[in-house]
């Protein structure tokens, strides 16, 4: 969790004298772009985008907008740190990475939403509403990604795979915020390319899952008498 969090400090970093500015600075594309990642990257990690986030108006590193401070309070910080600490191990154990991911089903969507509305705040209801559906829908094709392939990955028996995927997502989760902070056109392109992938991932996963059902019950079935 370390070389995560100087990974994601050294890359938000140079962002700082332009967050400084503050969030009224940022155009509509902008905060759209943030939003979405934040929706986003919340349906793979959504502790690790809580405490990142949080981290990062803490030390200064961005202005956070004033419906996310409550990421940055102490209190808010500890718990989603030490989330981040149980999660970043459990989500590398073949088997318990599947279960931790149903789990937490019914929190990434609506934490995903619930972010992306705060880029907006109160103050904008009308976009809060548009940035919280983008947010949810967001949330839950990537984690509806995440959990097919997770699946798919758990039908290997050694763990390596597991751990790899894992650290997969981990980076995307720290650049997709990153590229939404400093560069939200580019965000936009590679987040459309990313949910065409994801789509093509979930229909051909699934039918490799539904084979491998099939076989498993064809092999459990009784073997006819003679």
């Amino acid at each position: 969790m370390e070389t995560l969090l100087a990974l994601w400090q050294s890359l938000v970093a140079p962002a700082g004298a332009v967050a400084t500015q503050g969030v009224k600075a940022m155009d509509l594309p902008a905060l759209l772009a943030l939003a979405a990642a934040l929706g986003w990257a919340s349906g793979l990690r959504l502790y690790a985008v809580l405490f990142m986030a949080g981290l990062a108006g803490q030390l200064g590193w961005i202005a956070l907008p004033n419906g996310l401070h409550l990421l940055q309070h102490p209190a808010m910080l500890a718990a989603s740190g030490a989330m981040l600490f149980v999660e970043f191990f459990a989500d590398k154990i073949p088997g318990l990475d599947s279960l931790w991911d149903v789990l937490h089903a019914v929190i990434r969507v609506p934490g995903g939403a619930m972010l992306a509305a705060g880029v907006f705040g109160a103050d904008n209801a009308t976009m809060a509403a548009v940035a919280a559906l983008l947010g949810g829908s967001l949330a839950a094709t990537a984690l509806a990604g995440k959990a097919t392939t997770r699946a798919a990955v758990n039908t290997s028996p050694e763990p390596f795979s597991n751990v790899a995927v894992s650290l997969l997502e981990d980076g995307l989760v720290v650049g997709a915020l990153w590229l939404a902070v400093q560069y939200p056109l580019l965000f936009a392109l590679a987040l459309t390319i990313t949910l065409v992938i994801t789509v093509v991932l979930i229909v051909v996963l699934f039918r490799f899952l539904r084979a491998i059902g099939r076989r498993l019950a064809n092999w459990s079935k009784p073997s006819p008498a003679l």
